[in-house]
């Protein structure tokens, strides 16, 4: 894309758009310009068409990964081309919500014994441990964790927001005891292999896929199960929904109030209103009416 492409990326942040959604749309648009080989400019209208319905069809997309490639194309052709009209037919598809399979405490523990080095350890605990999604772990820096007062400052989180979150007693152990095997020159808290550089998502998805496979676990594992498992276990441990929220770091409520839906703890203690009627009567039992006799 050369030139578009820095347009494109100029264009995403003056919008203020957060790292990993201006990388992805980059991805999409770049997915894109490959498909035709040619210019986005020489594209128009009944190509995006034509490509978008390719690309369900052969490689099946799934709705939310529509979504993400067409949001991508609206942003290159109403803002970087600037030519809305060719896109302004493209709507969002409806994303069905299926409630993910939950990390039971005894699974964790076996997960976090399987993890090879205790740097993985560190960063799965605090995905777990404070509710962190990938990319806030692989980015927090070493003054990000403030021990005097127990919380860890998240910076820059979805949507470029910051936000306070706990800081548990066993992740700190665990911190600590990462701290004094590897030493981390900083100000990273997790470097990659090259300087001023952080671990990558994908190294941490590859660690924890091995590491399921060790711990011989049937459940889907990913970094964002981590998250899932935090945020229910709250749920059932008491904590309520708005403070969980803060806690997640969500925009809206409602996207806190799905992991009610996914916890069968939540179900077992709420009490039906049919419990609390002060008496039981068992139905009456009803005599059969006479047959009429037929005369004649």
């Amino acid at each position: 894309m050369g030139k578009l492409k820095q347009k494109m990326a100029e264009d995403l942040k003056l919008r203020g758009l957060c790292e990993n959604t201006r990388i992805t749309y980059l991805r999409c648009a770049e997915v894109f310009v490959r498909h035709y080989a040619k210019p986005p400019a020489q594209l128009g209208r009944t190509d995006i068409r034509d490509y978008l319905l390719q690309m369900l069809q052969d490689r099946k997309w799934k709705p939310a990964t529509y979504n993400v490639h067409a949001a991508a194309l609206k942003f290159l052709y109403s803002n970087t081309l600037e030519r809305p009209e060719e896109v302004a037919w493209i709507g969002r598809m409806k994303v069905s919500y299926h409630p993910p399979a939950i990390l039971s405490a005894e699974e964790l523990e076996r997960l976090l014994d399987a993890l090879g080095t205790v740097k993985m350890q560190a960063i799965v605990m605090a995905a777990y441990g404070a509710g962190l999604r990938v990319s806030e772990v692989v980015s927090l820096q070493i003054k990000d964790i403030d021990s005097q007062r127990m919380v860890i400052h998240v910076c820059r989180g979805k949507g470029d927001r910051d936000r306070y979150t706990m800081l548990p007693k066993r992740l700190l152990t665990v911190l600590r005891a990462y701290w004094k095997h590897e030493r981390p020159p900083g100000p990273e808290l997790f470097p990659g292999q090259k300087p001023s550089t952080t671990l990558t998502r994908d190294a941490v998805n590859l660690a924890l896929r091995k590491a399921a496979k060790i711990a011989k676990l049937k459940k889907r594992v990913t970094p964002h199960s981590l998250r899932h498992a935090f945020a229910t276990h709250l749920l059932e441990a008491g904590t309520d929904l708005r403070t969980l929220q803060v806690l997640l770091g969500h925009k809206s409520i409602r996207t806190t109030a799905r992991y009610a839906q996914v916890s069968p703890a939540m179900i077992r203690k709420t009490k039906s209103p049919a419990d609390r009627l002060r008496k039981t009567t068992a139905p009456k039992k009803t005599r059969a009416r006479p047959r009429p006799r037929c005369t004649g």
